[in-house]
């Protein structure tokens, strides 16, 4: 409750500030600007017309000789773009939110018509849903940063947003895990501006993609893809979805500042040109966690408190003749140290856990244009994690000892190119092959009863290869058929495991308004490295040895139809149903055993695997959307699906995520306030969700006791079904334009009824007794944003 009143006092105050009496004009505006290119070509496209559509009188403008086009004195608000090129299809820009603080700046893709007439411009039927990458065809949506900032419960993190996506549900724990279709969050793939990227979350354990809190938020990012199956032939290394994020260039015109502050962290971003002649610019975001300074404070007083800070980056580098270079990256650092008491004498310190989660990311990439059809994109690029846990614990005595230990530093250098190639409207082909160098240093030790004698885990260290390539074909049949199709390759050089993958995409439009897509791909995924040097025991002998390095990859065989219905302007509908057979599954290799990698969330195991397993997931998703407009929104997504896994024993049995249902439903609405010279807005959103418990394993406590640590009963593995989660979350915001400055205040209730569904069960090594896990209770937060 001590936080809750700080968080009012808090929100009293940067209320009382924001609406604080200033000199103003009758109306604000701002400048919308930006290059209009060839979707495919990436070729300037010179003379396309861009109009505010429903602006009276008109306003709009014509794109000059290399591309650009500006649009000034356009009032705040929500603004919609058309764009017209004579010999390409006509695209809408939907719902620009243009505030005073900050210019808009585009980069609008156009698609070449097949319909080659002289003067005549011709209609799509694209609409705000479609991906960006062109050669999606199926399980595909595209996000922006405003849907971002706007979706209840989402804190300004996009891995949190998509849980409201059909077919795809986070953690209620807090993480923000993404669980596809019943897939184990170990399949995501992340990457940013086209390059692989290890988890850029922060407080992240070895081998998992989730976490708390991300290390790259909204301030960064442009408008991004999420892929959910059977995707495209450029896409590898996993066998879930693909994260495929976007950085903003900053502004290359005028300097521009935001900063914000609130219970999650303070941040402050900048961005501007390096000089006045030269079309390069920078952006530069830095974050730190709010939380720490309050707790130095003594502000709050926690067992643990969460300390973070993160700093991201991009600078864009055009040149006259050597193409353009773009130098990229981010890095975190979070940790947190927890202090547990004796139940019965609150004074008495009985464990401590000091935990630590590094990530850091860096690339320089270069984009050449060969010609006008033709350019070649490449990059080099350094990543890297480290994860420490220090575990203590006290003897009856009152002395001290170190019962866990563990380090993990994961590095990764990579380099890699592709050419991209228009032959013609019809015909477009890409090509491109990465090299990966794996580097890891790693080591687990544990003495979880004090006895002296450490038993170690894992330790090892070195490194080894994956060498990808792909090649993809896009042919335009005709203005309503589109075929993309492909193959991946992936060779693992540590033991030689490889796959070769074919990927097919076909979209339909078989009406003006209706659509029909398929899709079919193999997918492969090379384990964490820590899961192929981990020491394992043989109970017969006693000897120790590392029987995973011949650990080929894990596999997946995706089948998507999907159908698609634009009921009108702003409202579309779509399903899709889908079928994936898992095979070469890593699962323990015992005949009697029912354990599979693909039910755990992250970290490693210390048992002997094989490739014997097999499984499957099928399912039907719903979505019905309609876009902001007219104030307005909303998003109703449901799913029904099964997901199974077969290990050695040879029982086919509900994976750990096999939720079987999920639904959702967001809704949003704005409303202005006070007079219009005043530019208030008040926003309402609310987010509703139901999702389907998954699976846990009993804990044996006798067991438990007599090792020290958690056992679970292995003739229950993932046999018991979780409570059904219930989420309501709700946001309000106020946003007002001053002259040369947007003020921005967030209120976000995440689960706020305050609903405690039971998640899973653990062992309490201090009390010897099993506990419950439930979903995250209520969790206020506040934010208050300035861009000027």
């Amino acid at each position: 409750m001590k936080t809750l009143r700080i968080i009012i006092k808090t929100v009293l105050v940067l209320f009382i500030f924001t609406n604080t009496q200033a000199v103003e004009i009758n109306m604000q505006t701002q400048t919308i600007r930006g290059q209009v290119i060839d979707q495919d070509s990436k070729a300037s496209l010179i003379g396309a017309n861009i109009i505010i559509l429903y602006s009276d009188p008109v306003k709009g403008t014509s794109s000059d000789v290399n591309g650009y086009f500006r649009i000034d004195q356009v009032h705040v608000g929500r603004v919609d773009l058309k764009i017209t090129c004579m010999g390409y299809e006509a695209k809408v820009v939907p719902n620009l939110l243009v505030g005073s603080g900050k210019e808009i700046v585009l980069e609008i893709e156009l698609k070449e018509s097949l319909i080659k007439l002289e003067d005549v411009i011709i209609t799509a039927n694209g609409h705000k849903s479609e991906p960006l990458n062109e050669m999606a065809m199926v399980s595909a949506k595209a996000f922006s940063v405003e849907e971002t900032k706007r979706y209840a419960g989402s804190f300004n993190d996009p891995a949190r947003m998509v849980s409201g996506y059909a077919g795809v549900t986070g953690d209620a724990t807090g993480n923000n895990d993404i669980v596809v279709r019943g897939n184990s969050p170990k399949g995501i793939l992340w990457k940013l501006d086209g390059i692989d990227i290890p988890n850029p979350n922060h407080f992240a354990n070895e081998g998992s993609t989730g976490g708390p809190i991300n290390a790259l938020n909204s301030a960064m990012l442009n408008n991004s893809d999420f892929f959910s199956g059977a995707f495209a032939p450029e896409y590898g290394n996993a066998y879930s979805g693909v994260f495929d994020m976007k950085l903003r260039n900053g502004n290359n015109e005028k300097r521009e500042y935001s900063a914000s502050i609130g219970v999650i962290g303070m941040e402050a971003t900048l961005e501007g040109p390096f000089s006045k002649n030269y079309n390069g610019s920078y952006l530069i975001n830095y974050r730190y966690s709010s939380l720490d300074l309050l707790d130095q404070a003594g502000i709050v007083d926690y067992y643990g408190v969460p300390k973070y800070q993160d700093l991201a980056f991009k600078f864009h580098l055009p040149t006259k003749k050597a193409g353009t270079f773009q130098i990229l990256g981010f890095g975190g650092i979070s940790s947190i140290f927890q202090e547990n008491f004796d139940e019965e004498n609150e004074d008495s310190l009985t464990r401590t856990s000091d935990f630590g989660a590094d990530v850091g990311f860096a690339a320089i990439k270069h984009i050449y244009p060969i010609n006008d059809k033709t350019f070649i994109t490449s990059y080099v690029s350094a990543s890297g994690t480290k994860n420490a846990n220090d575990y203590n614990k006290r003897y009856n005595t009152g002395s001290w000892f170190l019962a866990y230990y563990d380090e993990f530093v994961n590095t990764n250098l990579r380099a890699s190119t592709n050419i991209n190639t228009k032959i013609n409207a019809q015909h477009r082909i890409k090509a491109g092959i990465t090299y990966t160098d794996l580097g890891y240093n790693m080591f687990a030790k544990e003495d979880i009863l004090g006895s002296g004698t450490f038993y170690t885990e894992l330790d090892t260290d070195g490194r080894a290869g994956l060498i990808q390539a792909y090649a993809n074909w896009k042919y335009r049949i005709n203005e309503d058929l589109t075929l993309v199709s492909g193959l991946h390759y992936m060779h693992f050089l540590l033991n030689n495991s490889n796959s070769i993958e074919p990927r097919i995409g076909l979209d339909w439009k078989f009406a003006p308004k209706q659509s029909l897509s398929f899709g079919y791909g193999i997918h492969s995924k090379v384990e964490s490295i820590s899961t192929y040097f981990a020491s394992v025991e043989n109970e017969t002998t006693g000897a120790i040895t590392t029987p995973n390095e011949e650990l080929g990859l894990s596999k997946s065989m995706h089948y998507v139809l999907g159908y698609s219905n634009r009921i009108s302007k702003n409202v579309t509908f779509k399903t899709e149903i889908y079928y994936q057979h898992l095979y070469n599954l890593a699962v323990e290799n015992d005949p009697n055993s029912m354990f599979a990698l693909n039910n755990i969330r992250g970290g490693y195991t210390n048992k002997d695997l094989v490739n014997e397993g097999t499984g499957y997931n099928y399912g039907i998703e719903l979505t019905l959307e309609r876009f902001f407009a007219n104030n307005y929104y909303f998003l109703v997504t449901g799913s029904l699906y099964d997901s199974k896994i077969k290990t050695m024993d040879g029982e086919l049995r509900n994976s750990r995520f096999n939720g079987n249902y999920a639904g959702n439903i967001l809704f949003g609405k704005e409303w202005k306030v006070g007079k219009a010279s005043k530019n208030k807005i008040l926003g309402l959103n609310t987010k509703v969700s139901l999702i389907g418990g998954h699976r846990y394993t009993p804990i044996d406590l006798q067991a438990s006791i007599d090792e020290g640590y958690g056992v679970f009963q292995e003739d229950q593995y993932f046999a018991k079904k979780a409570d059904d989660i219930f989420i309501l979350n709700l946001a309000v915001t106020y946003r007002r334009n001053r002259e040369k400055t947007t003020h921005e205040l967030k209120l976000d209730f995440q689960n706020a009824t305050n609903y405690q569904a039971f998640v899973y069960e653990y062992y309490d090594d201090s009390t010897q007794e099993i506990e419950k896990a439930y979903q995250l209770p209520i969790f206020p937060t506040v934010i208050y944003t300035i861009e000027f």
